[in-house]
């Protein structure tokens, strides 16, 4: 293209100066050699060529100072993404700066208050390639099947009720599964994001009972409903009975379909994995630890982190598209004046003052 370029350039002039019949042969020899069309090749050559004038750039408005704190406030917030960040950066920037964490002028401040979700991602691209670690991946399932215990799906849950929880285990087995090691059962709510974690020593039917009552008394919400995956540590008749004893349904997702728990198992990688990691625990002091981490890690994900939340669904003959704007905490969902949230409401006001 830019050969051909410089080639009509210089036949340009020649072409100018030219009789008719000089122009026609010309022509002849120009299309043969370009291949382009004759009336094209007149007006390239009987019209001098155009300067562009170069496009004026665009001025950085975030420098390499808010992309510093940027970062920081990033790692502080635990890697969120920018349409979760954005809504954090403008209500904690000014709190971290009257509590001396974040330590900026008043000029990086501001930005750092009204930048965009889509801007966040972008200067955070290169970070996020820096500090990529890829995880390995260890899936067991065991397709255990109960016929009084039904099937739900994702598409089938109710997301704007409080109480129906997904629960999971998360195994602290390192690179054997050998012996035994610590589990952390983990439970999500699906309308409101609140997470609960309890390790237990192993993956027992009494273990995992008595976690989850431990999990059901300090809930800020009655739960109604409880999913796990097949896994014989959690259906079994010891949970079946636990639960109509007080009242709770229980359902099961399909076997060999990981997304009918979605919930849990983001939550299993965001609040588990990236804390504690995938070595191996066994030992009771490693079992204190872990519980005294969860303790913590609660209320910072509960009361700090903002959740997205699904607002709207469309489905089309050719494609299935999820609206994502609803930005909130946790404990805001919670403590909102609902009666059904309202009578245990003390139990999310007091974990605020540990």
């Amino acid at each position: 293209m830019h050969s051909r370029e410089q080639y009509l350039e210089t036949l340009r002039e020649d072409y100018r100066r030219a009789s008719r019949k000089e122009k026609s042969r010309l022509l002849n020899e120009a299309r043969r050699r370009t291949r382009l069309a004759r009336k094209v090749l007149i007006r390239k050559l009987a019209h001098p060529a155009k300067l562009s004038k170069p496009k004026p750039k665009r001025g950085v408005s975030y420098g390499a100072a808010v992309v510093t704190k940027l970062v920081e406030v990033w790692e502080w917030f635990d890697f969120a993404c920018g349409q979760r960040l954005v809504a954090a950066l403008r209500t904690e920037v000014p709190r971290l700066r009257v509590a001396g964490q974040l330590k900026c002028s008043d000029e990086v401040a501001e930005k750092l208050m009204k930048i965009s979700a889509s801007t966040i991602d972008r200067l955070l691209k290169r970070e996020k390639q820096i500090q990529r670690v890829n995880r390995p991946r260890s899936v067991r399932v065991h397709p255990l099947l109960y016929q009084k215990i039904p099937v739900k799906v994702a598409a089938e849950w109710d997301t704007d009720e409080v109480g129906n929880v997904q629960v999971d285990y998360v195994e602290h087995c390192g690179r054997s599964s050998g012996g035994q090691f610590l589990h952390t059962v983990s439970v999500v709510d699906i309308a409101t994001g609140w997470w609960e974690g309890e390790a237990i020593p192993a993956r027992t039917q009494e273990a995992t009972r008595e976690a989850l009552d431990r999990i059901r008394k300090r809930a800020p919400f009655r739960l109604r409903e409880i999913h796990p995956d097949n896994d014989s540590g959690l259906i079994n008749d010891l949970l079946w009975r636990y639960c109509r004893q007080r009242h709770i349904k229980l359902s099961r997702s399909r076997p060999y379909k990981k997304n009918d728990n979605a919930w849990v198992e983001q939550r299993n990688w965001t609040h588990v994995r990236k804390q504690v990691g995938y070595r191996r625990f066994d030992t009771t002091a490693e079992l204190a630890t872990l519980n005294a981490l969860y303790t913590c890690l609660r209320l910072y994900k509960n009361f700090f982190q903002p959740a997205l939340s699904c607002s709207r669904r469309s489905a089309s003959a050719a494609r299935f598209s999820v609206s994502m704007s609803r930005l909130s905490r946790p404990t805001s969902d919670c403590l909102r004046p609902d009666n059904s949230v309202r009578r245990r409401r003390g139990n999310c006001e007091s974990s605020m003052k540990v």
